[in-house]
């Protein structure tokens, strides 16, 4: 089903994922109203498995976003999709170089570090899964750290506020999402 541009967007999300809180971060932001799709990762053996999810998204990954007749999957290419078609508030700084340092850590985030802790990886590694998760995103967020000693002012990426560029909408998340696996707790015990 194709949704016209002037529909509400809908979003295929699932409340834990950090790469729907991207999107739905981008979203408020943009002050764009949109409705919500869950898709459960763990409820009848993940409902992204489903063929009616799988439609939407091959990769069978959330979120999916369909607005103005398109469907688009991957957080980053929502957001940068977002910026382009609804320019304020900006994401995004101005000047080209800040904006592809930005795009360099989001990246780097949402790239390198955070599909390390997906629970399709993660399921199966076996039973020193959360050792592993927690080794290679304490690497990630070493080199993390390096980057930012040459880019980071007062935000990630030099001086110039913009409302929440993707470096943010990754960092926090990740963060957070980090936490979970640097204090060794089982994912499946999250959500029963």
């Amino acid at each position: 089903m194709l949704i016209m541009a002037s529909e509400k967007p809908i979003l295929y999300s699932y409340f834990r994922s950090s790469c729907s809180w991207r999107v739905r971060i981008a979203l408020a932001l943009k002050g764009i109203a949109y409705d919500v799709v869950p898709v459960n990762l763990l409820k009848d053996g993940g409902q992204q498995f489903s063929a009616e999810f799988k439609a939407a998204n091959p990769m069978q990954q959330v979120p999916v976003l369909k607005i103005d007749g398109i469907t688009l999957s991957q957080s980053l290419a929502i957001i940068h999709y977002l910026e382009d078609t609804h320019p304020n508030p900006r994401l995004l700084p101005q000047d080209p170089k800040k904006r592809a340092q930005v795009r360099m850590i989001a990246d780097h985030i949402a790239a390198g570090i955070q599909p390390i802790q997906n629970l399709s990886i993660l399921n199966k590694i076996g039973e020193k899964k959360m050792e592993w998760a927690q080794n290679c995103i304490t690497s990630g967020f070493q080199a993390l750290e390096q980057i930012l000693q040459d880019t980071a002012g007062r935000y990630c990426v030099g001086d110039e506020p913009c409302e929440l560029s993707p470096s943010l909408h990754c960092l926090p998340l990740q963060l957070a999402s980090s936490f979970v696996c640097s204090e060794a707790v089982a994912i499946e015990a999250l959500c029963p």
